[in-house]
């Protein structure tokens, strides 16, 4: 008797036992696949994953020239089509503020390193991450997730987003990050004026080398030849000799008038003498003007030449003066300055991680993943052969 009743005892106890073994060894895959990832979601966002702040701050790019009056209608509609008002300039300034050269700057200003592997993190969310050492690449990869730098289409402003585990280290981070941004336009600006303005003063450098030299080769060439301004000397020239020319004509008229007259007048040799004295001051004079060696006419094609190298050095002198100053006036056009329309902001409250949103997600992801390999297990088994 007590043999048969202690043995029913034993089976009413062991049956909740093989009840519930039954139970999970039947959905072990559901429990393995669905139920076990979102207990470690939610252990892990509810008590391990560290609170991350966010600081935002936005700018734009700007150009004095911006600024003019009204313009037409035509010029407005061009002025809104295609990258304009310094959205070119924001694209670069986002490049750079994504880019290896930011994160080497801000290592060096602010030992980022060091503010993204700080104790207050969690293992799985501070640097280095699990199985990655703390090279620099992995760095600027761990950067890349942390800084977003991209262009609101919507409100035409670049933004500029840091996460960071302390609100000092994410309102840091992205105020040395809009500096590093505004020094690089005031780089850009310097680069993109001295090409312009450089070329620009070399290139008047040498229209006055080559203004100064034709003075100097003029001025050597009048001292050489003893002369001021050889056209302006012939024609002096020329004209006293046409006076002598007339006057002799009056001489010789009145010496033929007395010949006839009065042939033995004693004043005809001293009118053949004056008469023969102006010829040789006429040939005299003609001499000065068309001599083979000392004439004023075989000085005026150096000097002419001379005259008009100086006349176009002068001209290409005042042409690079003047593009020199629309190389200046263009370049001050094409300034651009960063203005911050939204300074960094000192965050109160972490926005990261979304910890209910997180584990639903895993847990949806996960009972999807299931019933996805659920069906194609079900699809297999019913096209399988029977044995």
């Amino acid at each position: 008797m007590n043999v048969n009743t202690s043995f029913p005892v034993e089976t009413d106890a062991s049956a909740p036992q093989s009840a519930f073994a039954l139970w999970v060894r039947k959905r072990r895959w559901f429990l393995l696949a669905v139920v076990f990832p979102t207990l470690l979601a939610a252990l892990y966002y509810g008590l391990i994953a560290s609170d991350i702040y966010i600081s935002e701050s936005r700018f734009v790019i700007k150009s004095p020239d911006q600024k003019r009056g009204q313009t037409s209608t035509l010029a407005n509609l061009v002025q809104t089509t295609g990258l304009s008002g310094g959205q070119e300039q924001a694209n670069e300034v986002l490049t750079y503020v994504r880019s290896r050269d930011a994160l080497k700057a801000l290592e060096k200003t602010l030992d980022i390193r060091d503010k993204f592997s700080t104790s207050q993190a969690d293992a799985l969310s501070r640097f280095p991450r699990p199985f990655s050492d703390g090279s620099f690449e992995n760095l600027f990869k761990y950067y890349g997730k942390r800084v977003d730098a991209r262009l609101d289409s919507e409100t035409s402003t670049a933004i500029i987003k840091v996460e960071a585990f302390t609100p000092q280290d994410a309102y840091l981070i992205n105020r040395e990050l809009l500096d590093l941004s505004e020094a690089l336009v005031n780089k850009l600006n310097g680069r993109a004026q001295s090409k312009g303005i450089v070329e620009a003063q070399k290139q008047v450098e040498l229209a006055t080398q080559r203004a100064r030299s034709a003075r100097v080769a003029l001025t050597q060439y009048r001292n050489a030849q003893a002369v001021i301004d050889p056209s302006k000397q012939a024609v002096g020239v020329l004209e006293i000799a046409n006076t002598l020319t007339a006057e002799r004509a009056a001489l010789q008229a009145q010496l033929d008038l007395m010949q006839r007259l009065t042939p033995n007048n004693p004043s005809i040799p001293a009118l053949r003498n004056r008469i023969s004295a102006i010829g040789t001051q006429i040939a005299s004079q003609d001499s000065r003007v068309v001599g083979n060696g000392s004439g004023i006419a075989s000085k005026l094609g150096g000097y002419e030449n001379l005259l008009v190298e100086q006349e176009f050095a002068t001209e290409s002198l005042n042409a690079a003066n003047a593009a020199l100053v629309q190389a200046r006036a263009e370049a001050q056009r094409q300034q651009f300055y960063l203005e911050r329309v939204v300074d960094p902001n000192l965050p109160d409250t972490p926005l990261l991680p979304k910890r209910l949103i997180n584990i639903i997600v895993v847990a949806c992801v996960a009972l999807c993943l299931y019933f996805v390999i659920w069906m194609f297990m079900i699809g297999v088994l019913e096209h399988s052969p029977e044995d």
